[in-house]
């Protein structure tokens, strides 16, 4: 079968959006393709707004998974968990896990610095993941800053 997805975290996130952004940039910049997935459309909306205008130099190609350039477009949002352009990267900004995630070669998760909810529902996604035994990688954003 396929290789076992690989799983990383990225704590104490001061701003979950700019967070990722950031990491939408690197994929980006490393020639993969990221789809980014939240089931909360203003979530997506404010996030589609970020990756238009930040930074002021630069331009990350976005657009919805379901828009007709999206086969040729390298970050795609998607509130859609059945819509799977392709298997690279998935950015999972969502509550849940979405059901099909372990399709893809990896899994992004951003996990809030001061949002006591946010915090609780990553861990029961981080405790899902490795009771199955997914290789997770843990960075700590706290201590870059």
């Amino acid at each position: 079968g396929q290789p076992m997805t690989e799983v990383t975290f990225y704590f104490n996130a001061p701003d979950k959006l700019a967070t990722a952004r950031s990491l939408a940039g690197k994929a980006y910049a490393s020639g993969r393709r990221l789809l980014i997935y939240s089931s909360e459309h203003p979530l997506l909306a404010s996030l589609d707004t970020l990756l238009w205008t930040t930074p002021s130099t630069g331009f990350l190609p976005h657009c919805r998974a379901s828009d007709r350039h999206a086969a040729e477009t390298p970050v795609l949002l998607t509130a859609d968990p059945e819509a799977l352009p392709h298997h690279e990267i998935l950015m999972n900004l969502d509550r849940e896990l979405p059901l099909h995630f372990s399709r893809f070669e990896r899994v992004l998760e951003i996990v809030s610095r001061d949002d006591e909810e946010d915090r609780a529902l990553a861990r029961d996604r981080f405790r899902f993941y490795r009771d199955r035994g997914y290789a997770i990688q843990r960075h700590d954003l706290a201590s870059r800053s």
